[in-house]
């Protein structure tokens, strides 16, 4: 767990009384906390499809000028969910005027922190996991944007991948162990697909993903879904790698893992939820309390595949596929 890149000094950057008696203008000071450590997370510039980015452009484009009107605080659980106690603990300490957190597991940690601040989340699935009462309604400190449809999103995943892998019969999923549902093996067995290996076992490390890699080449998978927990996303270059040194066709979460060499991916467009996300963070600073705020399902999703990384791996990828791709990259 860190907190990254504090910003001192910031009195030096506002604007003084004048003469004319103007009043200082309001700073903001704000926290962005994610539960991963893919450092394209916390800054602007970044390349890929991360949230964060996203949400500090439309922050500034809003009129919040960091080092102006605006003092950000950066906080990141480094995929250990098991630090995400701690991490939130050590947020709400900091009593920031808002808190903008990514990750679900991060979010209802923040929840049983503080009642008072107000939470905008980027999570999946916010009634079912308990985080807000309901879309429309979310009562107390949070609302926020989803990034999952749930179930549907998940077979669509699996019948994207299909369509790339026809031939595959055995399907790895890399997920938590917590993660495991066993009645998604109904759903597989509509697209001939069987669940082979076992999730991940705590602590999630590279030894322990060289360990499911492992057990997944020696029971056969032809093929791996990964899915969106914050570990797979901190640890994405190993999973690229493992995928790739073990010859397995791989359905990503987003983007970012196939601009990183993973073959392809389906999800939600994460600009457009970062963005969304600052939009009601804009609408709590002005005085909208969050439970005034209805959460927000994800309406952009997007099927990004890399040709390169097909090609490396001996496929042909199906013309329907690439005509139904946001993104193809060469």
């Amino acid at each position: 767990m860190r907190r990254r890149d504090f910003i001192t000094g910031l009195a030096l950057a506002v604007t003084m009384r004048s003469a004319e008696g103007q009043q200082i203008p309001k700073v903001y000071r704000i926290a962005i906390a994610h539960a991963s450590a893919l450092a394209t997370d916390l800054t602007e510039g970044s390349r890929g499809s991360i949230a964060t980015p996203a949400i500090l452009k439309a922050l500034r484009r809003s009129g919040y000028i960091e080092g102006q009107n605006l003092l950000i605080e950066r906080y990141s659980g480094e995929g250990r969910a098991s630090h995400d106690p701690d991490l939130a603990r050590d947020v709400v300490r900091r009593n920031p005027d808002l808190i903008i957190a990514i990750g679900n597991k991060l979010v209802l940690d923040l929840k049983a922190a503080t009642s008072t601040i107000p939470i905008v989340g980027v999570f999946g699935q916010p009634v079912e996991e308990g985080i807000v009462g309901s879309l429309a309604r979310p009562g107390g400190n949070i609302t926020g944007v989803s990034d999952s449809i749930g179930r549907e999103q998940w077979g669509k995943r699996v019948q994207l991948l299909k369509q790339m892998v026809p031939q595959a019969t055995r399907l790895g999923i890399v997920e938590r162990p917590e993660a495991r549902d066993e009645s998604n093996a109904a759903q597989l067995e509509l697209f001939g697909l069987t669940r082979v290996g076992p999730p991940l076992k705590r602590p999630i490390d590279e030894t322990e993903y060289r360990r499911l890699f492992a057990a997944l080449a020696q029971e056969g998978a032809e093929a791996i879904l990964v899915t969106d927990a914050s570990e797979n996303t901190t640890n994405l270059r190993l999973v690229i790698e493992l995928a790739e040194k073990g010859r397995l066709p791989a359905m990503y979460p987003y983007r970012h893992f196939v601009e990183a060499g993973g073959l392809m991916s389906y999800g939600v467009d994460l600009r457009d939820l970062g963005g969304r996300a600052a939009d009601m963070a804009d609408r709590i600073l002005k005085g909208t309390k969050p439970r005034e705020i209805p959460v927000l399902l994800p309406t952009k999703f997007e099927l990004t595949i890399n040709l390169k990384t097909a090609k490396a791996l001996g496929l042909t990828v199906p013309p329907e596929l690439l005509a139904t791709a946001d993104e193809v990259i060469e």
